[in-house]
Order: structure tokens, then C-alpha cells, then sequence
């Protein structure tokens, strides 16, 4: 696989959980142009019932893809995904591919 040229970057999804709500933005143009920002509120009893964050994965990320759809957003347009976090205290801070093996430190 050939290394990613800046020109092939299209759009960058942002993801910042926080506690109670997951702010997402979807950024064109290398940061230039900002197609939309949500902030996401969750009910705080539905994500106070999982027993830690790592749990949460897969109910964000199922709202994320819903908030995703409604604002008629095309993921083909994706080029990257980039989160805000702390649960891999493994790794230093940058970017990382994602490949089995992140994949599998994450389940660890």
C-alpha cells in the first residue's frame, strides 16, 4: 500500500467523548473548511449503566454512524479518523495506523 499524499486527503472526523456527550466535527481542505459540528448529549442513566468507558465503544460509535447518516454525510469522503483519549496508556501520544494489532491492544 502506497503512503497517503496530501492531495488524496479529503475529509478528517473528529471524536471527542466526554462523559456525558460526544462532540463530533467533520473537517475538509487540511482543517480549512469545517462541514458541521454536534455536540452529542447522552442520557446520563443510559451511559452511567456501562460498567467503564471501553464499554461505551460501541454504543458512541453506533451514534455516531445515526448522527452521521442524518446529516446526509457520504463516509467515502473519509480520510482519516481522529479521537480524543486516554485509554491506550501504552502508546505516546501521535497518530498510529490501525491494523490488528491496535486493534487488539484496544481489546486488551
Amino acid at each position: 500500500m502506497e503512503p497517503m499524499q496530501e492531495k488524496d486527503i479529503r475529509d478528517i472526523l473528529v471524536i471527542n467523548p466526554g462523559s456525558t456527550s460526544t462532540k463530533i466535527a467533520v473537517f475538509r481542505d487540511r482543517n480549512r473548511t469545517v462541514l458541521f459540528e454536534k455536540n452529542i448529549e447522552h442520557d446520563e442513566e443510559e451511559i452511567l449503566a456501562f460498567p467503564h468507558i471501553a464499554a461505551q465503544r460501541s454504543y458512541r460509535q453506533e451514534i455516531i454512524l445515526q448522527e452521521l447518516k442524518a446529516l446526509g454525510y457520504d463516509m467515502q469522503n473519509l480520510s482519516a479518523v481522529v479521537g480524543r483519549g486516554g485509554m491506550l496508556y501504552r502508546l505516546k501520544s501521535g497518530g498510529y495506523l490501525v491494523n490488528h494489532r491496535l486493534c487488539m491492544e484496544m481489546a486488551s
